[in-house]
């Protein structure tokens, strides 16, 4: 950088411009003032060249340069743009090819962290359960902020790690990056701005930081209001949405006037209409209608329905009920759930229920209102067309493109997680048949009801499942191998560590054994993992290793299963084990068509061939649904049929020696 000549300030002046001290201003070796016009500089300023010309919307080309602005205390980087600022760009450091017009206010005022350090009043509106914002955040460690209170020292660990970050980042100099485009905006106050991200007719930002960049630029348009926010690379916020105290992870779209308060929405979230207050929406937490109501509540891989609502006050001490609804369920449309209660994974909840239930050990579950109160039915969405749907959807619908993810997220339907629920599910069902009897029309539970036919089905669907995970474990196992004895087969099955065993928990779209989440906040209560990185690394590592983590926990039930450890496993008995899941995967697979039939059925068509006779009703929704024998999802089913019957048999020709 070089100061400006004497022939250049003159030149500046003479096309509008003035500074209240031109020694101040320092300028690139290129540096032209054939595009300086109509400029007030103030304070320290460092200007790069302007040699390109900037294509906007509609095909409208602009000169790079500064026009009409006011700008106090910044470093410009070459080939920026910035025209009609009509107070004035204060206290940034803007980057390489920027694009910045029409603009109320950009300024840094004071020392700011821009949203790092804010805490966040989750789940419990009284407090108690607050999480720290920052940059790095991922769901796993706001999942332990929020709910792992009883490890205090842990804790404050980890709020002493972000406060330290967040003071190391604090500047009352803000950042504008390269690539940034801010169109038509109101006032941005205390916000750094990543690479790549565009900004245009927002109201108003205040105290936030946007990490976007070049490789998943942040969009953020069209009369948002945001305060206290940290929005991260992927994401979209616009259509006059509200965002205050809000974390929002990669990939999420807000819009549609959502309006959100004290929450976190992690990665690939949805709020469209609706409005968020305290909740911790773990990954995929969906809402698209206008009145639902997600509050005080946990939720992850959630869809939902239109009026979908929650209550976290009882009148009494206040709003500090709390509720968690586990990964994959649903709420149908109108749907209501007086808090505190728990949802156990995969549930379908319909109707009102005030009765405070926990079906955490019944996952796959419908919760149906009938007469005011709860009815369960267990394990019945094991078959149903829509959880397989969702379960494939999810994976396919990740918008997440920044190499640096910070959520780790597991996909997988059957897991230990689950599959453990489904063994205590078991038990409770059997619990409850031999305390109230075998002919008992209806059972008690958790405040709720389940009846006689709805506990033997909940039973074979539990059961069917746990077979079916057990295979899809051996054969994962033993694939690709060639056996030319059982030695080497039971060295196969040898798992590779003793990490498994014992409870598995949902860390907010991670699984994990439960013995590993321990071991992480002993290291971090230690001081052996001391930054949020360090902290999101071993959440990596814990993900990574899964399946040699699954396969442990799985072959322990094996064990018990066959009353032996692996090393006495038989040819026999793994061939017994295959031919098992086979039936099971193919009886649930025949489930599922069933249960997709019903889309093509008379009710089905109702409304269709609205003028005509019944020849013109099936024409019609046959040219609108098609054919149930080409629906894509009905011949997977059939496929997978196929594919699965074809894999168990040539395990059990590899290993039938």
């Amino acid at each position: 950088m070089r100061k400006l000549s004497e022939h250049e300030i003159k030149t500046l002046e003479a096309q509008a411009c003035t500074c209240s001290d031109w020694s101040k201003v320092s300028v690139a070796d290129s540096f032209s003032t054939d595009y300086v016009k109509h400029v007030h500089f103030s304070g320290n300023i460092t200007l790069g060249v302007f040699e390109k010309e900037i294509a906007a919307k509609g095909g409208i080309v602009r000169h790079s340069g500064i026009f009409h602005a006011t700008l106090h205390n910044c470093n410009v980087g070459n080939n920026v743009f910035i025209n009609k600022i009509n107070c004035y760009i204060a206290n940034y450091n803007i980057g390489d090819d920027c694009f910045i017009e029409n603009t109320e206010l950009v300024v840094t005022d004071g020392v700011s962290s821009f949203g790092n350090g804010t805490q966040i009043a989750l789940l419990n509106e009284g407090g108690g359960r607050e999480i720290i914002m920052s940059d790095h955040l991922s769901s796993h460690l706001a999942y332990i902020m929020a709910i792992y209170r009883h490890r205090d020292k842990c804790i404050e660990k980890i709020k002493d790690i972000i406060c330290s970050y967040s003071k190391q980042i604090s500047s009352a100099t803000g950042t504008i990056g390269n690539n940034v485009k801010i169109i038509n905006c109101g006032r941005i106050e205390n916000v750094r701005i990543g690479d790549s991200a565009t900004i245009e007719e927002t109201s108003n930002l205040t105290n936030g930081s946007i990490n976007s960049n070049k490789y998943d630029p942040v969009y953020i348009g069209q009369n948002v209001i945001a305060k206290n926010f940290i929005i991260s690379s992927g994401s979209i916020v616009t259509d006059a949405s509200l965002v205050e105290n809000t974390f929002i992870g990669q990939g999420v779209q807000i819009g549609k006037h959502f309006s959100i308060y004290d929450s976190v929405y992690f990665s690939n979230c949805q709020g469209f209409h609706g409005e968020a207050c305290a909740i911790f929406g773990g990954p995929f937490t969906v809402t698209h209608h206008k009145s639902s109501l997600l509050i005080a509540g946990m939720f992850s891989f959630l869809n939902a329905g239109s009026g979908s609502n929650q209550s976290n006050h009882m009148y009494k001490l206040g709003p500090m009920h709390q509720g968690v609804v586990e990964r994959g369920s649903k709420t149908t449309s109108d749907s209501y759930i007086l808090w505190p209660a728990k949802v156990g994974a995969f549930s379908l909840v319909m109707g009102r229920h005030t009765q405070h239930s926990d079906t955490s050990s019944l996952p796959f579950s419908y919760l149906i209102e009938n007469d005011d109160a709860t009815f369960i039915v267990p394990g019945v969405n094991l078959k149903s067309v829509g959880t397989i749907r969702d379960a494939q959807k999810w994976p396919k619908r990740d918008r997440r493109k920044d190499p640096d993810k910070l959520d780790c997220i597991n996909f997988n339907l059957l897991s230990p997680y689950t599959i453990q629920k489904m063994y205590a599910g078991i038990d409770v069902l059997k619990n409850l048949q031999a305390l109230s009897g075998e002919t008992s029309e209806t059972y008690s539970y958790q405040s709720s009801k389940i009846t006689n036919d709805a506990l033997h089905h909940g039973l074979k669907y539990y059961n069917m499942a746990i077979e079916k995970f057990l295979g899809n474990s051996i054969i994962k196992r033993l694939e690709g191998t060639k056996f030319k004895s059982i030695d080497e087969i039971r060295a196969q099955l040898k798992p590779s560590t003793e990490v498994g065993l014992g409870t598995w928990v949902d860390i907010s779209g991670l699984i994990a054994p439960k013995s590993e989440i321990s071991k992480l906040l002993d290291d971090i209560e230690q001081g052996i993992l001391n930054s949020v990185s360090d902290i999101n690394e071993r959440f990596r590592c814990i993900h990574s290793n899964y399946y040699e983590y699954e396969w442990t926990w799985a072959l322990e039930k094996l064990e018990q299963k066959f009353g032996k450890p692996y090393t006495e496993f038989t040819v026999d008995d793994i061939i017994n084990q295959v031919e098992t899941w086979r039936s099971n995967v193919v009886e649930l697979d025949k489930m599922l068509y069933e249960d997709a039939k019903k889309e093509f059925n008379l009710i089905a068509r109702t409304g269709f061939g609205v003028d005509g006779n019944d020849d013109t009703k099936q024409r019609d929704f046959a040219n609108v649904r098609g054919n149930f024998e080409d629906n894509p999802f009905v011949t997977a089913v059939l496929e997978h049929i196929k594919k699965k019957t074809a894999l168990g048999n040539e395990l059990i020709s590899r290993v039938n020696i």
